[in-house]
């Protein structure tokens, strides 16, 4: 007689197979998805064999789709502001990340307070900076009608 399970997943309670008694994923299509996906990434990290032929599948994939990335933006111009967007967001934490490993400063009086850096110019700080500082970097929200100078 099956006994019934709680999903791992969508914690949701279900009834197991007969035939798989050790079953702790449901059957919604959703639960199934995030099995199949945990599985291919376990399975990628710890079999060499099988990395190997999905990445000779992937290898002929492309070898058969040449035009597939310029066909798709070119179906989808929305995409390359978007990913245009993405770039210039890894691009400012690069910066950020460059300018921690130059600090040549050292917090040698720990405090509650923290400085955040906010506004236009704080993508001009990927110079040498000689103070310890966390940097804060929000996207711009609007534009300041032009009367309005930021003090």
């Amino acid at each position: 007689m099956p006994q019934n399970g709680c999903c791992v997943y969508c914690k949701c309670t279900f009834q197991r197979s007969p035939y798989r008694p050790q079953q702790a994923v449901c059957s919604r299509p959703e639960c199934q998805r995030r099995r199949r996906a945990d599985y291919h990434r376990r399975k990628l990290e710890v079999d060499p064999e099988y990395r190997q032929v999905v990445r000779d599948s992937q290898k002929q994939w492309w070898d058969e789709h040449p035009h597939y990335q310029k066909q798709h933006r070119q179906k989808n111009p929305e995409l390359i502001e978007s990913n245009r967007q993405r770039q210039r967001g890894r691009d400012q934490r690069r910066r950020v990340q460059r300018l921690v490993r130059n600090n040549l400063a050292l917090n040698l009086k720990p405090s509650i307070s923290e400085i955040w850096l906010l506004g236009p110019r704080v993508r001009d700080l990927d110079r040498n900076n000689l103070a310890s500082a966390q940097v804060l970097i929000l996207p711009a929200v609007g534009h300041l009608p032009a009367d309005v100078c930021p003090s």
